[in-house]
């Protein structure tokens, strides 16, 4: 998912099963100094986990924000939870950023996906 507001906005793909998907849903705390910085980093980081095949996320205006990891089996899910850089940016996110979360982990056993046809403009019928 792109952060980019002139990039369209698509959701990940589907991709054939099984697979893994963590869900991190939270609600900040007031303070967020230094949480964009390492937000940034950490989805610059994650990417270079193998097996990691991307991320969704959502943030409703009333604070409450959904992540959705992508992973193609339990061995890169692992190697995420276990980076050290990540597993320092959980304790600050317990300690700084977060009122709460939940994280939710599933393997993926059925996935599909839509996209609508673009229509070109001028395109007539015939």
């Amino acid at each position: 998912m792109s952060n980019h507001p002139e990039a369209p906005v698509t959701p990940v793909e589907a991709f054939e099963p099984p697979y893994y998907v963590a869900v991190f849903t939270t609600v900040r705390a007031q303070d967020q100094s230094g949480y964009s910085e390492t937000n940034a980093r950490m989805e610059n980081l994650v990417k270079d986990v193998p097996g990691f095949l991307g991320m969704d996320h959502a943030q409703t205006p009333g604070g409450l924000g959904i992540t959705v990891g992508y992973f193609r089996d339990a061995d890169a899910l692992t190697e995420w939870r276990s980076n050290a850089e990540h597993r320092a940016a959980q304790k600050r996110g317990r300690s700084e950023w977060y009122q709460s979360y939940t994280l939710h982990v599933a393997k993926v056993e059925r996935s599909h996906g839509f996209m609508r046809a673009e229509v070109t403009q001028g395109a007539t019928a015939g």
